[in-house]
């Protein structure tokens, strides 16, 4: 039997790049290479497939329609801060005009970020779930873009990495979703932001408080704690952070997807959960320093030449930071020091393979 990595090949021959109406960012070509993981899972990844407004595709030349109904995909359904860009502010200022918030008005222009938060469509032989990290307060207008564009409907799960509002401020959005497209939602949250939820959220908790008759989003809250857990038979880490000082957020790992968009420090114990990583995506607000609650970019890379991924994404982007700019000044980073980073993207979608929580390999097989 050939190696795992060579049947791999065989069965994703090339993933084409999606048709697009606005002008494309650096392009993102991971290597092709399997790598020791944290636990039961791996990750393959082989191009980015870029949607438009009006929809994209990702196909290959010699895969079938089963090889592409079992293709896993993350997609970033928003890398912004927040208050999102464009800032109001910024397109109303009666004097200044700011370059990145001008461009991100612009439609399908790569600067128009809203709440930081992906999309994880984990197909296996026995169906698909979309799991989705963070609904925050754009997470509808993400969506209504999103879910059409990539021929997405149910939401699966949602796992929560802090309870602030650009990580929760949706949870009364789903309500399109479970009054019209399923039952419920199920929830994954730690206890202290469940805490914080029983006052924001409080009639999504106890919807005894609801009146007769209205319809509210159906939630079931499930307290995960600091160690693996399963969402529909996915392993899910939990990765620690800092998110200012005393408040505890969390990433998570996915296979070597490591996701991380909220961190002003990263305890020394999380490392050891960082190793091996395939792809990290994580916080990078501004240019030029770090915040008291998120990494600049500066401090990003020192993250990055420490964890060692083989590709960075940075997410979590503020209008200071020029997608164009800021991915060619990344781009000289490959040609001294090998390191393969860039900016990521609103739509941005990324194949990926993935292993199932049995440790059975989900992989197409190679068409004749």
């Amino acid at each position: 039997m050939a190696p795992a990595a060579s049947r791999i090949a065989r069965a994703f021959p090339g993933l084409a790049t999606a048709a697009a109406t606005r002008s494309a960012p650096s392009s993102f070509s991971p290597r092709l290479a399997l790598h020791p993981r944290l636990r039961s899972a791996r990750s393959f990844y082989s191009s980015v497939a870029r949607a438009s407004s009006g929809g994209g595709t990702v196909s290959g030349s010699s895969t079938s329609e089963e090889d592409q109904r079992l293709q896993s995909e993350l997609i970033f359904l928003g890398t912004g801060t927040s208050e999102g860009i464009p800032r109001v502010s910024c397109l109303t200022h009666p004097t200044k005009t700011c370059p990145v918030c001008t461009k991100a008005a612009e439609p399908g222009n790569p600067n128009r970020r809203r709440n930081t938060s992906i999309l994880l469509r984990h197909a296996t032989p026995s169906g698909t779930t979309n799991i989705v990290v963070d609904a925050g307060k754009f997470f509808y207008h993400s969506a209504l873009q999103w879910f059409p564009t990539f021929g997405l409907r149910t939401i699966d799960g949602v796992i929560i990495t802090h309870s602030h509002a650009d990580a929760i401020g949706g949870f009364d959005c789903l309500r399109d979703w479970t009054n019209n497209v399923q039952s419920s939602i199920p929830i994954y949250v730690v206890e202290r932001d469940y805490e914080v939820m029983k006052m924001t959220h409080y009639y999504l908790i106890d919807t005894s408080v609801v009146i007769p008759g209205a319809a509210v989003s159906a939630l079931q809250f499930n307290i995960i704690k600091e160690e693996p857990f399963m969402v529909h038979n996915l392993e899910v880490i939990p990765l620690p952070v800092w998110h200012g000082q005393g408040y505890r957020s969390l990433g998570f790992r996915f296979g070597d997807v490591c996701y991380i968009s909220d961190v002003s420090d990263i305890p020394e114990e999380t490392y050891k959960l960082l190793e091996n990583c395939e792809l990290l995506i994580m916080d990078a607000l501004r240019p030029d320093r770090s915040s008291s609650t998120h990494f600049g970019l500066p401090r990003a890379l020192e993250e990055v030449r420490k964890i060692k991924p083989k590709k960075t994404l940075f997410t979590g982007m503020m209008h200071l930071m020029d997608h164009e700019k800021v991915n060619s000044d990344l781009a000289n980073l490959m040609e001294t020091e090998g390191l393969d980073i860039q900016l990521s993207y609103d739509g941005l979608r990324i194949p990926v393979l993935l292993i199932d929580d049995f440790g059975v390999s989900v992989v197409p097989p190679a068409v004749k």
